[in-house]
């Protein structure tokens, strides 16, 4: 018998997610200093983007080769 997929291991299921419970967001918001959390009850908070941060890679051997044309030609 196998196991149902709503059933697989927490870190399985670990990935991005664009929205963010309450607490993460007043975590957040505390973060940058834009909430005060001694201020009482966060009724009405800010919306806090959460963006999925990709590691930049290499250029392109096109992009090089265009740029070695344009510092030989005078």
């Amino acid at each position: 018998m196998s196991l149902d997929r709503s059933l697989k291991v927490a870190s399985g299921l670990t990935r991005h997610r664009n929205v963010l419970s309450r607490a993460e967001r007043i975590a957040k918001l505390t973060e940058k200093g834009n909430y005060d959390p001694a201020a009482g009850d966060p009724l009405g908070l800010v919306k806090v983007g959460n963006r999925k941060v990709t590691p930049g890679g290499k250029a392109t051997k096109k992009a090089d080769k265009t740029d070695e044309a344009e510092t030989k030609t005078p």
